[in-house]
C-alpha cells in the first residue's frame, strides 16, 4: 500500500509542476484533464501526508521515552497514547480511498422514469418519483432539464426523461436504476384498500464524443408537432424531434425544448448516452464480469425498493435496509438510503480484495 501511495504522491507533484507550465495552461483540454486528475488525488495525498507526519512523530516520541528526564519521558508517553490509535484509523481510511473509482462517477446523467404495473396509479407514482429526485437535486445544487414528458391521464407521467448535471451526479444516482414499488391507497380506491404499483427508473451516464463513435449516417431524424405542456411552440411548429439509431433500433424522442434545434441536441445527447451504456454492458458481458461489489444489476426489471405509505417506511431490498421516514424521503431526503448503499458497496469492494 505504501508503494502505491508513494506513486500517487509522485504523480500529484508531477501534475502540480505541469499545471505551472504555460503550454499546458494554453491547452484547455489538457488543463481540464490534469486539474480533474489532481482533484481526484488530493484527498489521498492530504491523508497520506498526515499519516507520514504521525508515523514520524511516533518515531521521535519513542526516542524521547529513553531520555533521562522523567518529566519529558512522561509527556512523550502521553502523546504516544494519543497518536497511536490514529495510525490504524488512517490506514483504513486510505484503503477506502484507494478503492478504484467508477470512471463514470463524476459524470452527469440521463434519467428515465416510466409508470409500469398499476395503470394510472403507477403513472402518478412515476410523477412522485420525479418530484423526489427534483427535490434531491435542489438539495445537492444540481440542475435538472426535462427533455421529454408524456403526461398520465390521471396525473403523473407515463414516461419522463430528464438530464441531471452537477457534482458527482452518477456516483449518487447510479443506485436508482430498477423497479420502484409503492404500497398505498390510491385516490381512486373507494374501499380504502392498499394497492401495489410500480414505476421503473433508468439512470445512465452521459457520454462524451470521444467515448462513442456515432456515425450520423446511421441516425434518422424525424420532426413532428409537440404535444402536452410546453411553451408557445407547442402544436404550432414541428419542434419535437425523434432520432432513430438504425443499426441498434434505439429511439429517442424530445419535445420539451423551446426549439427544434434544442430538442435535436438533447435527443442526440441521450442517444449517445444510451449507446455508451450499451457498449459498457456488452463489454462487461464479454469479459464475464460479475463484480461481487456491485449493488444490484441496474436492470430496469430488478425490484430494488418499496415505498410503504401506511407504515411510512422505505425498504431497499438489495441491502435489506429500511427507514421509517418515507415522508422525508419523498421530499428529497435520500441521503440515509444512498449513504447505506455506498457503505455496503465499499464494504464489498474491500472484502473482494481478500
Amino acid at each position: 500500500m505504501i508503494e502505491r501511495l508513494e506513486d500517487i504522491l509522485k504523480r500529484y507533484n508531477e501534475i502540480n509542476q505541469l499545471l505551472m507550465d504555460p503550454e499546458i495552461n494554453s491547452n484547455i483540454t489538457k488543463l481540464k484533464n490534469l486539474s480533474k486528475e489532481q482533484s481526484g488525488l488530493e484527498p489521498i495525498v492530504t491523508l497520506y501526508n498526515e499519516y507520514k507526519k504521525i508515523v514520524s512523530s511516533i518515531s521521535d516520541l519513542k526516542a524521547l521515552t529513553h531520555e533521562s528526564d522523567p518529566e519529558m519521558v512522561e509527556l512523550a508517553k502521553m502523546e504516544l497514547e494519543e497518536l497511536k490509535p490514529r495510525v490504524p484509523e488512517i490506514e483504513e481510511e486510505l484503503k477506502i480511498l484507494l478503492i478504484p473509482k467508477d470512471p463514470n462517477d463524476d459524470k452527469n446523467v440521463i434519467v428515465e422514469i416510466r409508470g409500469a404495473a398499476g395503470g394510472s396509479e403507477a403513472n402518478i407514482f412515476a410523477g412522485d418519483l420525479f418530484r423526489m429526485y427534483t427535490k434531491y437535486a435542489e438539495l445537492k445544487n444540481w440542475k435538472i432539464e426535462v427533455s421529454n414528458a408524456e403526461d398520465g391521464s390521471a396525473g403523473g407521467f407515463s414516461q419522463i426523461e430528464f438530464s441531471v448535471s452537477g457534482d458527482s451526479v452518477y456516483a449518487l444516482l447510479k443506485y436508482e436504476s430498477g423497479a420502484h414499488r409503492v404500497q398505498r391507497v390510491p385516490l381512486t380506491e373507494s374501499q380504502g384498500r392498499v394497492h401495489t404499483s410500480t414505476a421503473t427508473v433508468l439512470v445512465i451516464p452521459e457520454a462524451e464524443d470521444i467515448e462513442v463513435e456515432m456515425d450520423m449516417a446511421d441516425v434518422r431524424i424525424d420532426t413532428y408537432r409537440s404535444s402536452g405542456s410546453g411553451g408557445q411552440s407547442v402544436n404550432t411548429t414541428d419542434s419535437a424531434v425523434r432520432v432513430t439509431h438504425e443499426p441498434t433500433g434505439l429511439i429517442v424522442t424530445c419535445q420539451d425544448g423551446k426549439s427544434q434545434h434544442e430538442n435535436k441536441a438533447s435527443a442526440l445527447k441521450i442517444l449517445r448516452a444510451r449507446l455508451y451504456d450499451r457498449i459498457q454492458q456488452e463489454r462487461a458481458d464479454q469479459l464475464g464480469e460479475e463484480r461481487r461489489s456491485k449493488i444490484g444489476t441496474g436492470d430496469r426489471s430488478e425490484k430494488i425498493r418499496t415505498y410503504n405509505y401506511p407504515q411510512n417506511r422505505v425498504t431497499d431490498h438489495r441491502i435489506g435496509f429500511s427507514i421509517q421516514q418515507l415522508d422525508r424521503v419523498m421530499e428529497g431526503k435520500l441521503e440515509p438510503i444512498i449513504d447505506a448503499l455506498i457503505g455496503e458497496e465499499t464494504k464489498r469492494k474491500l472484502e473482494g480484495r481478500d
